[in-house]
């Protein structure tokens, strides 16, 4: 698969831009365990102009995760044209991407991300300033439509495709949807069905499991699978999940192997902060991590460890976890915690 000129390779699983996930240490690790592309942390126009330090931070790439995206989102034409401009300059990324699909409400609700559904030529008219102010290529990733009576994907990807756009990711549900439910993947179908559209369609939306990758591309015809939630707690995810994307026997790192990469994320996120915010910041992943799914009697450790707020204590609490808990398990039928 091609975005513009920039060959992404056969049938690729990208890691999807989500807020205070994929920072830089986040995307490395995902490109490292397997993802073809990565994307950044949401990027606001408006603070990026004024040069706030936590968004200008979050322009940093490291060179061996690429190709990488810099997703931006605003409401206003020029601020997103200027924005993409710095971006350019400052970051260099392969790919500028335009939020039109966040569906919170201190986004959408404010007219930005997936608030654009319901002003569709601003949407339009920002897509084509973007394209026009850089010399990168630009992308968008966006959602069916704004509620269940107005799902105008089918010809809004038509549209966007028109603004010069090089490739288009829709997430199977609408803004009203927010999580809830399921992904639409037969509505996806429909926009991969429509012979007017040439660029690539990008795929998103509850991807999970090795079958659920191979239904993407095989049974919905997508030409790329983007990986969100799933990625949460657990980066290893995309090894097996790009085994299955094409035609492989997917295959599931030890629990050694997954601990060692959780212990780095937790050393990285403290690295790139300080001890007390970095633990903060990776909270969200022990707490999605499926590697403390299943196992039984936990919930007073788990609360312990998500409650830690020292390097050491938390350190004690993933020891006990990896070298006394879950042996212990290996030995008990049916109670052996999800890998």
């Amino acid at each position: 698969m091609k975005i513009g000129t920039l060959d992404i390779g056969h049938r690729p699983v990208m890691l999807a831009p989500m807020e205070d996930v994929t920072d830089r240490s986040f995307r490395l690790i995902c490109k490292e365990q397997g993802a073809d592309m990565t994307y950044s942390e949401f990027v606001s126009a408006d603070a990026l102009i004024r040069n706030i330090a936590a968004t200008t931070r979050k322009l940093a790439i490291d060179p061996a995760e690429r190709p990488t995206a810099i997703q931006i989102y605003g409401r206003e034409v020029g601020p997103m044209v200027e924005a993409a401009k710095i971006v350019e300059e400052t970051a260099h990324p392969d790919i500028i991407d335009i939020n039109f699909g966040c569906p919170v409400k201190k986004v959408a609700g404010k007219g930005a991300g997936a608030g654009m559904l319901r002003d569709i030529p601003r949407m339009l008219e920002i897509t084509s300033a973007v394209v026009r102010a850089v010399n990168i290529p630009v992308t968008v990733k966006t959602r069916l439509g704004w509620d269940h009576n107005s799902k105008i994907i089918v010809d809004l990807a038509e549209q966007l495709q028109d603004c010069g756009i090089q490739a288009l990711t829709v997430h199977g549900r609408t803004r009203s949807q927010m999580y809830t439910g399921e992904a639409d993947w037969e509505m996806i179908a429909r926009v991969k069905e429509n012979p007017r559209l040439t660029i690539p369609l990008i795929g998103n939306g509850d991807i999970r499991t090795p079958s659920q990758i191979r239904d993407a591309f095989d049974r919905y015809g997508v030409d790329g699978v983007m990986v969100g939630r799933a990625s949460i707690g657990a980066p290893w995810i995309f090894r097996p999940l790009k085994a299955a994307a094409l035609g492989l026997e997917p295959s599931e790192p030890s629990v050694a192997a997954k601990f060692a990469l959780i212990h780095r994320q937790i050393a990285e996120s403290i690295d790139r902060i300080d001890e007390y915010r970095g633990i903060l910041h990776i909270r969200r992943h022990l707490a999605a991590s499926p590697l403390f799914k299943g196992i039984p009697n936990f919930r007073e450790t788990r609360i312990a460890m998500l409650r830690a707020d020292t390097n050491a204590a938390l350190m004690e609490i993933l020891h006990h976890i990896e070298h006394d808990i879950i042996p212990s398990l290996a030995d008990t039928p049916g109670k052996s915690p999800q890998p």
